[in-house]
């Protein structure tokens, strides 16, 4: 098992459904774990041919936030794991978003999940 990591990816968007998130973008911070096929071949040449590119993905996940509109971070989360596991090289992903300062007195709340094949 190999894990692609993606931490702590800062976006802004219309998160949530209170009146003033409705016309405001709000920061959410995502986190990605990925457990992704590794061709042997592009691990003894040291060459990317046939690897899981992260960087599309994370460039796919930052359209895809920054454009979007989304009343729950459940949503959000599970939308994010679906473009992940559209991919089907692989084989598990864990999606963490976190919606900072959403509660008074709490650093963030946060919404995990986790698909694998």
């Amino acid at each position: 098992m190999a894990i692609i990591r993606v931490k702590n990816l800062l976006i802004r968007t219309y998160i949530g459904f209170n009146p003033d998130e409705l016309v405001n973008k709000q920061d959410v911070l995502i986190n990605l774990a990925i457990d992704a096929d590794i061709p042997e071949g592009a691990l003894q040449a040291d060459e990317p041919d046939g690897i899981y590119d992260y960087k599309v993905i994370t460039k796919q996940i930052i359209a895809y936030v920054q454009d979007g509109r989304f009343k729950l971070l459940e949503v959000l989360t599970r939308n994010l794991l679906d473009m992940i596991m559209a991919d089907t090289r692989v084989r598990w992903a864990r999606v963490e978003v976190d919606k900072p300062h959403a509660l008074r007195f709490a650093e963030s709340v946060s919404f995990e999940m986790e698909a694998s094949r």
